[in-house]
């Protein structure tokens, strides 16, 4: 079917009203009316691990997606009849990039950083190594540090730095070279047959920047911040795929652009046909 469409989006602070900026009311809504419609397939895309994403959708009310790309890339759940499944061939394909060594081996290598803190257990998995940092930590040292403790052990390893705005904290991931949200996107396109012009991700945040920059048609939502902003911008000029990213701006069906609003503005301009099924009662 050509018409299939594959709208992937982070959840805290870009389909989630979770950060300091308001939320339009009909935002929500209009995001479940488009994701009921049997041409578009919703993937959610996060660093939450499964437990905190059915906390979120119970607790926002958002609807059930069809995919689930959890842990920062490094698992994927498929969704049939409330049942979540987790990809196996994904787990596989990533696995290679650690040499085989757990999480656990990992932060053993890593345990003299002293500029990063292990996240709670909940938030380790087999193949990601999370990390607290403060929340303006000099990355130009903590994240070459890392990789110098990794590099004779043969490991390749994406390192994913964001910022917890709500608390103040950085945070880092430690993955599979592999297993970032853009590789594991590319993966679902690639297993399932979704086109590149039918295909559009929105974020907020800087572990969405692989993402947001890739050429992959991409949004970043209003409520982002301005270091966010101005990174997606750099990095996609420097791709050559400025095109594929759209900076919400608000006032597309009278909502402020911030969360879903966001979401929703920047599918209506890489997918017009979209936006007709917004307003339709």
């Amino acid at each position: 079917m050509s018409d299939r469409i594959l709208l992937c989006s982070d959840l805290d602070r870009t389909i989630l009203p979770n950060g300091r900026h308001p939320e339009s009311p009909q935002a929500r809504e209009l995001l479940a009316r488009v994701a009921a419609r049997p041409e578009v397939t919703l993937v959610y895309v996060t660093g939450r691990h499964e437990a905190l994403i059915h906390d979120a959708i119970r607790e926002f009310q958002i609807p059930e997606p069809d995919y689930a790309i959890g842990d920062v890339g490094t698992t994927i759940y498929e969704i049939r009849d409330g049942n979540w499944t987790l990809d196996k061939a994904w787990s596989d394909e990533i696995g290679f990039d650690w040499q085989g060594r757990t999480h656990r081996q990992l932060s053993e290598i890593l345990k003299d950083v002293r500029a990063i803190e292990l996240q709670e257990e909940e938030q380790q998995n087999c193949h990601k190594v999370s990390y607290y940092a403060k929340e303006k930590a000099d990355l130009d040292q903590l994240l070459p540090a890392v990789r110098k403790l990794l590099a004779p052990h043969g490991i390749r390893a994406s390192l994913i730095w964001s910022v917890d705005e709500a608390k103040h904290v950085g945070l880092l991931d430690v993955l599979p070279e592999s297993a970032t949200k853009l590789h594991a996107i590319r993966f679902l396109m690639r297993q399932k047959g979704f086109s590149d012009e039918k295909t559009v991700f929105a974020g907020d945040s800087g572990n969405d920047l692989p993402v947001l920059a890739s050429g992959v048609q991409a949004v970043l939502v209003r409520n982002a911040s301005d270091d966010v902003r101005r990174a997606a911008l750099e990095q996609a000029r420097a791709n050559g795929s400025g095109d594929c990213l759209y900076l919400a701006q608000g006032g597309f069906l009278g909502m402020n652009g911030n969360y879903c609003a966001g979401v929703l503005e920047g599918l209506a301009h890489f997918l017009p046909m979209t936006q007709r099924w917004m307003t339709q009662t």
